[in-house]
Formats: structure tokens, C-alpha cells, sequence
């Protein structure tokens, strides 16, 4: 019998921008993931992946790049980012699944995945699948909710949650919500065969008191400067890591795509891509490529 899929989170049909970002003031999360962001970004690149893209919060960060491939789960997240973004050929949309990257080998040569990895019950199985789809050399930048910060220390001393922040393995605090140790990515992204060469500390003054009290232009001034201290105490890090290794080089490609069960070819057949060596067969719809599940 085959194994069964990890569990996944679809935030298909959700509100997502408005209640969780335009809704709940969280204006002073976005500027400074941002900060980091472009601290990290390479100078120029060919293809990037986006994975988690969601409605594109930030894919207009990626302008050094002459293709953005936006990926998402959710179609519904996806057709909000087309609507904004545009559908010139510099963006490509992918519904699909990040346990089963539906890309060719070394189609990329840069990838990130922000405010996504809170939410993967399998985190080795998406870093090897980032990591075969990369060339050599190519930088990913990973964004994950960090289990050693101040406030989970605070109540772990105090009794008031059973879970160890200092301890190394991932904690599911909600279904399908996890929290990991900068030591615990560090290891996973050496094991898929990166080499991880920065970790940065953001959101510093997430908690609500700040936000009251403090103007956003002077939160995100102290964070920014912040975020060189390497103090690993906050709830959210970045990590730059360079892929190790040998790849194949398929950065001109003509088609990046791959069936994501067979890995085998696929061939475009109108509004549909094929697999030639098994039949499947997987819907464009309206300038989206939908990997969710193929056609019946």
C-alpha cells in the first residue's frame, strides 16, 4: 500500500488578506518581514519559486528576477494574486502541492517560503522536494515560526505550557500549526543539502502592548536594526541557505513543468497538460496550471 500524504492546510475559499493581515493591524509584520527580505534576496536572478505565495503579499519584492513562479495551495488565494499582479508571462500561477513539487530538476535558482512551514507536518519531505528542484549554488530563503522566543519561555518557566521551548524537535501547538528550534531547521536544511549561511531574528515587538504604544515607523526602525544581533529569541526567523551539491542546470528550459506523481514529462493538449506515460492528465484554468488533483 502506498504511504499515506502528510497532512495539508488549505486555505482554499478564505479571507485570508482581509481578516488576518488588513483587518488586524498587522502593518508593523509585513514591513519588517519585508526588511528581511530584501536583505536576503540576491542581487539578480533568472526563475525563483514562491511557495505559499497565497494572494502575492509579496511577490512585488521579487523584481530582480525575470520570471516569479507564484505557487499556492489555494486556487481561490492564486486568482487574487493574478487579479493584482497581472498575466504577463513574467508570473506563472501554480495551484499545487509542496510535498510534490510538479517541476522539472534544477528549474530554479532561487526559492522562498514565507510564513509557510508553520503549516507542514513533513518538513524533510518539502525541503528535499526545494532542494531537487534548485541548481546549484541557487539561494532559498525560509521563513519559520520559532519555538525559543521570549514569551514561550516566559510561560514554560511559569508552568503555563507543557512544551520545552529549548528542546530541538518541532511542536504541533494547534492542528497543523508548529512551531520549530533554529537548531531543528538548521539540521533539516543541512540534511537536504543546504548550506544554511545567515539566520535572522524579526518581529521583535510583535506583541499587541508595542504596536499601542509605539509608532509602526519606530517599530520597524528598531527591528530592522535588531535583526543583526542574531539574538534567536523571536517568533519568527529568517534563514538564507545556498543549495550544495550537483544539479542539473535546467534554468533554459523551455517547459518547467513535471507530472507530480510520475515525474514524468508532461505535454500541453489545449487547456490541459498530459502525461504521456500514465495518462493523467492536469487543467489550466484561466492562466492557472491547478496540480491539486488531475482530472477524471
Amino acid at each position: 500500500m502506498p504511504e499515506p500524504r502528510p497532512r495539508i492546510c488549505d486555505y482554499e475559499g478564505s479571507n485570508y488578506r482581509i481578516e488576518f493581515w488588513e483587518s488586524k493591524d498587522r502593518n508593523y509584520e509585513d514591513r519588517v518581514e519585508r526588511v528581511a527580505l530584501r536583505r536576503l534576496l540576491p542581487l539578480n536572478g533568472k526563475r525563483l519559486l514562491e511557495i505559499g505565495a497565497g494572494f502575492g503579499r509579496l511577490t512585488s519584492e521579487y523584481t530582480a528576477f525575470d520570471q516569479v513562479v507564484v505557487m499556492d495551495y489555494s486556487l481561490s488565494q492564486l486568482q487574487y494574486a493574478q487579479e493584482h499582479l497581472g498575466r504577463s508571462g513574467r508570473y506563472i500561477y501554480v495551484a499545487a502541492d509542496a510535498y510534490r513539487l510538479p517541476f522539472q530538476d534544477g528549474v530554479f535558482d532561487a526559492a522562498t517560503m514565507i510564513r509557510v512551514l508553520h503549516h507542514m507536518a513533513d518538513v524533510p519531505a518539502v525541503l528535499d522536494q526545494i532542494r531537487r528542484v534548485l541548481v546549484t549554488d541557487a539561494s532559498f530563503i525560509l521563513e519559520f515560526a520559532s519555538k525559543r522566543h521570549i514569551k514561550a519561555i516566559g510561560r514554560y518557566l511559569l508552568r503555563r505550557q507543557t512544551w520545552n521551548p529549548f528542546d530541538h524537535e518541532p511542536v504541533e501547538f494547534v492542528e497543523l500549526n508548529f512551531d520549530f528550534h533554529p537548531a531543528y531547521i538548521r539540521r533539516e536544511l543541512n540534511r537536504a543539502g543546504f548550506e544554511v549561511l545567515q539566520q535572522i531574528p524579526v518581529s521583535f515587538f510583535r506583541a499587541g502592548l508595542f504596536k499601542k504604544l509605539l509608532p509602526t515607523d519606530a517599530l520597524v526602525a528598531a527591528d530592522s536594526l535588531l535583526q543583526h544581533s542574531g539574538l534567536l529569541y523571536t517568533p519568527s526567523i529568517f534563514a538564507h541557505a545556498l543549495a550544495r551539491g550537483t544539479s542539473p542546470d535546467n534554468l533554459d528550459a523551455a517547459d518547467i513543468f513535471q507530472c507530480p506523481e510520475s515525474g514524468e514529462p508532461l505535454r500541453r493538449e489545449g487547456d490541459t497538460l498530459v502525461c504521456d506515460a500514465t495518462g493523467v492528465r492536469w487543467a489550466i484554468r484561466d492562466g492557472i496550471y491547478d496540480f491539486k488533483a488531475p482530472l477524471d
